[in-house]
């Protein structure tokens, strides 16, 4: 595995390209003052209110939320996980993405040789599908599984021929591209030496990547031959665990996708997009990993998981759930949708058509429900104990979850089902997070005119040259108040990296709490004049330093009425009484 990015390329990288530019190519924009809008195109709009600025590298739009830099703007438009974001950019400039042993990443050279072979493949089982003297029957199984030829070419689909060597006879003796087929696992070596087609009378479906490269195959058998699906096999380019079929397609037909639906197999995927419901997925003969769910969740807001509704599908739901408790970050949804017996998504669409099964999948069975009501079968909700019992099964599944709005609601209705009080059943499931002991005075910053850190932050996000007119450190680093972490931070960050901008900072703080009220920040404007903004940071500083002095005289007070101070504190005692006459006189 290559190493980390560096931060500091991240920094120049974003110093280098133009956000402007990126977006542009992929939502085209209009110039409005110093700035440019167009509309969102992370929800539905009449009216722009999405804004880029090129000052600060950085979009926002007033209508969503949307915000952030050019690396935030290619994970959200193009679904890129941050290191191919860095890529993209980087290449966009023609510079390579070092690593944080100092070197670029060594690429397997035979990686691009795995792709063009599989490319190579993938065109070889679609020319089969119209050539081959055995052909029609795949093309007849297709007609009576009411697929077009249109969905056939949008997904890619071929047919592997029967015989043991067709695959092989086309690779012509190439010992390289047999050995990369090996590889794949489209060739499978014999014990007694030789080799074999691993794909055999079988439809296939090529599986693609985020960019839409083959990079893996399943194949259906057309009769009742088991195993019905067949995968390839890991490789270096293919890893079940991560990829999902039918997404590369989902976000082609549709860029701005609400739900996506999880569905078994691939002849589901391909059968609704049929019938115009092209936001299905499958995964690969895996359950739903957490590496399913982020990618998903990446893509939309809410994931419907689609089951058959026997004890089977229950048990392959639950285990869904359990992959989806960690992942469930506040904004995020799961929902289950359980089918009648007997029926799969392909059959149920046939007989309801596309209207009514969409109305079943918007009103599915959401995580919460599903949930407590799964619980709720293996216990007697009627007596103490089997309440008593619910809280012991739903605990250690909410200690997997992350501290969010959902966790508590979820708490909320667990104490409503088991009759707990809600904060005694905080203390039981989560420990208690809260210690009394007695304090000395808090430091406290008064309700009157602007916050001074808020003030700051958002000064230096307008203009981050402004750190260079202070000196570091500036002397309230100390001071316990809301928000002197994140603003000691940022001055340390431009300190070293002046030419920063407000994108390039927000990069800082992916991930974490801090970055949403950054952006918060740099998507406000500032109601001062632009020859203001020094003298008001200036001043705002000053302030902070004053409360910082204020709060160590009250501190250093409190802690003399209860024991001697040292003659270090008495000096700093003095010297703060008498800075602080002075300031006043």
């Amino acid at each position: 595995m290559p190493g980390r990015i560096p931060q500091s390329f991240i920094d120049d990288l974003l110093n280098r390209v133009d956000i402007v530019e990126v977006i542009d190519t992929r939502v085209p924009l209009k110039k409005a003052g110093r700035e440019y809008q167009a509309c969102c195109p992370f929800h539905n709009e009449k009216t722009p209110s999405f804004t880029v600025s090129p000052g600060k590298q950085f979009y926002h739009c007033f209508g969503c939320g949307a915000h952030g830099s050019a690396v935030g703007f290619l994970m959200e438009y193009d679904h890129l996980e941050f290191p191919e974001a860095i890529e993209e950019l980087a290449r966009s400039i023609g510079v390579e993405v070092p690593r944080e042993d100092g070197h670029a990443p060594r690429q397997d050279p035979r990686r691009d040789d795995h792709y063009s072979l599989l490319e190579r493949v993938d065109h070889f089982y679609r020319s089969q599908l119209r050539e081959h003297s055995q052909a029609e029957r795949a093309i007849d199984y297709l007609k009576e599984r009411g697929l077009s030829g249109e969905i056939a070419a949008t997904f890619g689909l071929g047919y592997a021929p029967p015989g043991w060597d067709s695959l092989l006879k086309f690779l012509d003796k190439d010992s390289h591209s047999q050995q990369l087929a090996v590889e794949l696992g489209l060739l499978v070596k014999r014990d007694e030496g030789g080799l074999y087609d691993r794909f055999r009378d079988r439809i296939m479906f090529p599986i693609r990547d985020r960019r839409g490269r083959t990079i893996g195959f399943g194949g259906r058998v057309m009769g009742d031959e088991k195993p019905k699906y067949m995968n390839s096999p890991e490789s270096p380019v293919f890893h079940k665990g991560q990829e999902l079929y039918g997404l590369f397609e989902a976000r082609k037909a549709s860029q701005k996708l609400e739900r996506l639906l999880v569905v078994e197999g691939y002849m589901d995927v391909v059968a609704l997009a049929q019938f115009g419901l092209t936001n299905a997925v499958a995964t690969l003969g895996t359950a739903t990993t957490p590496d399913h769910l982020e990618r998903l969740y990446r893509t939309v807001r809410e994931v419907v998981f689609c089951f058959d509704g026997d004890a089977a599908g229950s048990r392959a739901a639950w285990r869904a759930l359990e992959n989806a408790l960690p992942v469930m970050r506040d904004g995020r949804e799961a929902r289950f949708l359980f089918l009648p017996e007997g029926e799969d998504p392909d059959s149920l669409v046939r007989d309801i058509g596309k209207q009514a099964f969409q109305k079943k999948t918007v009103e599915s069975v959401p995580l919460s429900q599903f949930f407590f009501e799964h619980l709720q079968q293996q216990v007697d909700m009627g007596s103490v104990d089997g309440r008593a019992r619910l809280v012991e099964l739903a605990r250690p599944l909410l200690q997997t979850m992350p501290d969010t709005v959902f966790r508590d609601l979820m708490l909320n209705q667990l104490a409503d089902r088991s009759g707990m009080n809600a904060a005694r059943l905080q203390d039981r499931v989560f420990g208690s997070e809260i210690t009394q002991q007695e304090e000395p005075p808090k430091p406290h910053i008064g309700h009157t005119g602007r916050s001074p850190v808020r003030t700051a932050i958002h000064l230096l996000l307008e203009r981050p040259q402004l750190a260079e007119t202070v000196e570091i450190p500036c002397g309230f680093e100390d001071l316990d108040v809301p928000g002197i972490a994140l603003l000691s931070r940022l001055l340390e960050i431009l300190h070293t990296s002046p030419n920063l901008s407000a994108g390039g900072i927000l990069e800082h703080w992916r991930g974490l709490p801090e970055e949403k009220h950054l952006a918060t920040l740099a998507g406000t404007a500032l109601d001062l004049p632009p020859e203001g903004l020094g003298e008001e940071f200036r001043d705002a500083i000053q302030r902070l330093i004053e409360q910082r002095n204020r709060y160590r005289i009250e501190l250093l007070l409190f802690q003399s009425r209860r024991q001697a101070l040292s003659d270090n504190e008495k000096d700093e005692l003095k010297a703060l009484l008498a800075s602080s006459q002075a300031a006043n006189r």
